[in-house]
C-alpha cells in the first residue's frame, strides 16, 4: 500500500499527531494544515509539561516539537517521549537553523528537522515520509 492510496479514514488510524509549540499562531497553523491533508491531530499543546501528559492520554505516535519553549525545551521533551513511548516519530521545528541544534535534535531521536518558517509542502512531505515508515512497520 502506498501513501497515495491511503484514504483519509485509514490515514487517521495510522498516524496520530501531537503538535507542541508555544506560539499559538504557529501551532494552530500547523494543526490546520495537517487536518486539511487528512491527518489525525490527536492533541496540541503550548507547553512541554502538558504535552507529556497528552502523549500518554492520546496514544500519539508522531510528535511535532518546537525546539525553543519556556521551562522545558523541545529536545528535553523529545528525550522524555523517546524514553516512554514505543517507537515515536519526532519532527523538531525551530527558527534556530544552526547545525549544532539540528545535530542535537537528530541525536535525541528526531527523524526530521524543519526550519521555521517552513512551507506547507515541507511539513506535509515530512509527515508523509513518517507515514510511509509507519505503513512499512505495520505491514
Amino acid at each position: 500500500m502506498t501513501v497515495e492510496n491511503i484514504n483519509k479514514a485509514k490515514r487517521s488510524d495510522l498516524v496520530r499527531i501531537l503538535v507542541v509549540d508555544d506560539s499559538d499562531l504557529s501551532r494552530r497553523t500547523i494543526v490546520s494544515i495537517l487536518e486539511t491533508h487528512g491527518f489525525n491531530v490527536v492533541g496540541e499543546s503550548s507547553s512541554a509539561e502538558n504535552a507529556m501528559q497528552q502523549a500518554f492520554n492520546t496514544k500519539a505516535n508522531v510528535f511535532l516539537l518546537d525546539v525553543v519553549m519556556p521551562e522545558i525545551s523541545g529536545i528535553e521533551l523529545a528525550n522524555h517521549i523517546r524514553d516512554n513511548i514505543k517507537e515515536p516519530k519526532i519532527i523538531m521545528m525551530s527558527t534556530l537553523d544552526m547545525e549544532s541544534v539540528v545535530i542535537e535534535s537528530i541525536s535525541n531521536g528526531a527523524v526530521d528537522y524543519l526550519s521555521k518558517p517552513f512551507t506547507e509542502q515541507d511539513l506535509i512531505k515530512s509527515v508523509e515520509k513518517i507515514e510511509a515508515d509507519i505503513i512499512k512497520e505495520n505491514s
